[in-house]
């Protein structure tokens, strides 16, 4: 109807009666979001500020990192296909619940889910003839071969933000805050971090005599790129534990993206991983996410 107010003309009009939050808001962009993308963003994490009652302006909290984390994971479902547990699937659609994102990339890893809108043509599908079934049975799965190299310049920079704030808390230990030290150094680079949680009864690929255990595990993730897993007897445990494993890999003399081989869903598929010069047994921990668009994955479920 003429007249009526859009939801990002709404957004807008509140922040601007709202100065400082709209400041303190816009530090949590991230520096490869696109307008869109953070528009879209930035409306999930003010719509659900409200349900994290310990969340404050502008202090730092475990509040304000879980719902920075789940808004990444939100984003990167919408707009890249992001594939992550179930119970993290519901988690974000109920958050993002009215959330209308214009022309959001249509993936066929969430045409049912949170963004799932459009029409893909039959030869899009690969059902209308010969060739189009050829297009789609010749797409690999996985990250893009030049994404190692697209993403070390980030991590380039996040290396020397690491280092000058390990030299400045008197270097590596047990002793230090993991976690609030990783997030400080990859928000001071514009970006956010992602963490997923799963219990560890529901991870498949562990050794049989841990599928019954108590506690969490948390995966990190920043860009994608897979930098630590940790295991502890809740979230906020294993979160610490993950940030601290994350933390060892900036300890050589410099970090490395590539392409490596992991489980997701017991399947073996390639991911992007953060690396050290250090030599390292074969093989990763179970990955908890997987942020690339994997049609094989889902033709073998379905």
């Amino acid at each position: 109807m003429a007249g009526e107010k859009s939801e990002e003309d709404t957004v807008s009009e509140y922040l601007g009666q709202n100065p400082e939050l709209a400041q303190w808001v816009d530090t949590f962009r991230s520096y490869s979001e696109s307008n869109k993308q953070w528009v879209a963003r930035r409306e999930f994490l003010l719509r659900n500020m409200e349900a994290f009652p310990t969340l404050e302006h502008g202090v730092p909290s475990s509040s304000l990192d879980r719902l920075l984390s789940l808004s990444m994971v939100w984003a990167n479902n919408v707009f890249l296909g992001c594939c992550y547990p179930q119970a993290v699937m519901d988690k974000i659609k109920e958050m993002g619940d009215g959330i209308v994102v214009q022309d959001a990339p249509v993936h066929k890893t969430t045409k049912d889910g949170i963004q799932g809108r459009g029409k893909r043509s039959a030869t899009t599908e690969g059902e209308s003839d010969s060739g189009g079934k050829r297009a789609k049975s010749s797409r690999k799965s996985g990250p893009l071969p030049q994404a190692p190299a697209e993403h070390q310049p980030f991590f380039n920079r996040l290396y020397k933000a690491v280092a000058w704030k390990l030299v400045s808390a008197g270097g590596f230990g047990p002793n230090l805050d993991h976690f609030e030290i990783l997030r400080s150094c990859v928000e001071s680079c514009k970006e956010t971090m992602a963490c997923v949680y799963v219990p560890l009864k529901d991870i498949t690929g562990l050794p049989a005599g841990r599928t019954q255990k108590e506690g969490h595990v948390c995966e990190i993730r920043c860009q994608t790129v897979y930098i630590g897993t940790g295991y502890g007897r809740d979230e906020a445990a294993a979160k610490a534990m993950a940030s601290k494993e994350a933390l060892k890999v900036f300890q050589g003399r410099k970090v490395t993206v590539k392409i490596c081989k992991r489980k997701y869903n017991g399947k073996d598929v390639e991911d992007l991983v953060l690396l050290d010069e250090q030599p390292r047994s074969p093989g990763f921990p179970p990955a908890l996410s997987y942020p690339f668009q994997d049609e094989q994955l889902e033709e073998g479920s379905s």
